[in-house]
């Protein structure tokens, strides 16, 4: 009994994690049409990319507390990895103003990371 608690409190935090990431995203959107509109919105869209990514970070470990204890499958270690990856190269075409990439890859991310909330 104390282990399924155990397990769920991980699986939980890890779905946490996935939710915290997508919702990022989603703001990082809604900066990016503001960083069109208004004065404030490249400082926004800047801190966004900061708390997505570290949000990108929070799903990386979630994943590894999920499946380190319990012997589990390594599957959402790589799904995790491979999003911190996408977001990474995220980061560098912002920076490099690069927006016929950065545009569509942000809305591949937020997809995948839909995707990977509703497998939670």
């Amino acid at each position: 009994m104390a282990t399924q608690a155990t397990a769920q409190r991980r699986f939980s935090f890890l779905r946490i994690a996935i939710t915290l990431q997508t919702l990022t995203i989603f703001l990082q959107a809604v900066s990016a049409g503001l960083l069109l509109t208004s004065s404030y919105g490249e400082a926004l869209h800047s801190a966004g990319a900061r708390v997505m990514y570290g949000a990108s970070m929070l799903y990386v470990l979630a994943a590894v507390l999920a499946w380190k204890p319990g012997g589990g499958s390594p599957r959402p270690i790589w799904h995790a990895s491979g999003f911190l990856a996408l977001a990474s190269v995220q980061v560098v075409l912002g920076i490099a103003h690069i927006p016929s990439l950065h545009l569509p890859l942000g809305v591949l991310m937020f997809g995948l990371s839909v995707l990977a909330l509703a497998r939670r």
